[in-house]
């Protein structure tokens, strides 16, 4: 690509109309061209670009501390040092990647033509009541939708299943569950305030009223807590092999049956993992062998799949692809034996699976699309 198709591209970008492709081959050949290449602060958008590296790209180019752009009256050329470092960072819209080899321009073997696109996950839940009845939350409408043991349950405008108590006692407690497709996730209020985010392929288990000394609740698949703080009851949440116990917090489980570990990871407050307690950006990793580790990271980046983000930290492409198959309600194969790739950096859960498709294979990752399968070629 040439400087004259790069500034038309440039032109496209700064006024929002560059597809998530055409952002990402902009991004990668300025990249590539950095030492070399000046062009005027007005022919591209540098704000932007500087806040999308300046998290993870300093660390990894061994800087203490962040270098500051140029004043605006000077031309701008992108810190050599930094492209070095990462050797090439890839920007698709919200999407940034770091990659350990060099890419060039290259033609994408997805062939639109030839394949129905598949559109991003969305609201989608089934409500099971007590009595088996199962309410699909995706198609009823807004407004009350029944009564389970005094306590009245709504959907809200908002998409939000929202459970409110009412009058009245009953020695048992009643159970409800809400369960997330592929391709879905919701949102639900407890009777007790605590908000739930379910992310797709999930499940919780509640009461519609708490009773008792605890605020019992079981969970598959991943979810993020808001937990209502209550010191005198406890709310325990139990997901495959592990009990978290908090009094009040902001936390996310990721305890999917086909990831290898259980991770708890905690933003705000205090929680008690099987006996080990975590601080602010601490994740508990429960293993096969149900030993745990604690590890310092990012909660952020953890929970960025409830604000609409995919994010990866040294995530190897198994891993990643675990993801995208879960989102787009899509199946994963591999063709042959698999690069040990590791992904960083962040795309928006909003594209459709070709953009994100396209982006991936910007760094050597190549795939064949057979109805909704992925074929993963070497």
């Amino acid at each position: 690509m040439d400087k004259q198709q790069a500034k038309e591209l440039i032109r496209k970008y700064n006024q929002g109309l560059a597809t998530a492709e055409e952002q990402a081959r902009l991004e990668n050949w300025y990249m590539q061209k950095s030492d070399s290449l000046v062009l005027e602060e007005d022919e591209i958008n540098f704000d932007r670009i500087e806040n999308e590296l300046r998290k993870q790209t300093f660390s990894r180019a061994g800087l203490a501390h962040p270098i500051q752009s140029e004043p605006p009256s000077k031309p701008f050329r992108l810190w050599p040092r930094i492209a070095s470092a990462a050797a090439v960072i890839l920007i698709a819209g919200a999407a940034l990647f770091y990659y350990n080899h060099p890419s060039a321009d290259q033609h994408t073997i997805l062939d639109r033509s030839k394949y129905s696109d598949v559109n991003p996950g969305s609201n989608k839940a089934i409500l099971t009541l007590a009595n088996g009845q199962q309410i699909s939350l995706t198609d009823v409408n807004n407004g009350d939708l029944a009564r389970e043991d005094h306590a009245l349950i709504k959907k809200t405008a908002e998409g939000e299943l929202v459970y409110q108590e009412e009058a009245g006692k009953r020695a048992e407690s009643v159970y409800n569950m809400m369960s997330t497709p592929k391709g879905g996730q919701y949102s639900l209020t407890l009777a007790d305030g605590s908000k739930v985010f379910l992310n797709a392929a999930s499940s919780l288990k509640y009461p519609t009223r708490f009773k008792g000394k605890d605020r019992i609740v079981e969970l598959t698949g991943e979810g993020y807590f808001e937990v209502a703080h209550n010191k005198d009851k406890p709310f325990k949440v139990i997901s495959r092999g592990q009990t978290v116990e908090v009094l009040g917090t902001h936390f996310n489980i990721n305890a999917y049956a086909d990831e290898p570990d259980v991770k708890t990871t905690l933003l705000e407050g205090r929680v008690n993992v099987n006996g080990t307690l975590l601080k602010p950006n601490q994740q508990a990793v429960l293993a096969q062998d149900q030993q745990i580790s604690v590890r310092q990271v990012d909660a952020d980046e953890v929970v960025a799949w409830k604000d609409g983000l995919f994010k990866f930290d040294h995530t190897d492409i198994r891993t990643l692809m675990r993801q995208i198959a879960r989102w787009y309600d899509v199946d994963v194969v591999y063709e042959g034996p698999v690069k040990e790739e590791q992904f960083y950096g962040k795309i928006e859960r909003s594209y459709t699976l070709s953009e994100v498709l396209k982006v991936l294979e910007l760094g050597k990752v190549h795939f064949r699309i057979e109805g909704r399968k992925i074929i993963v070629m070497q």
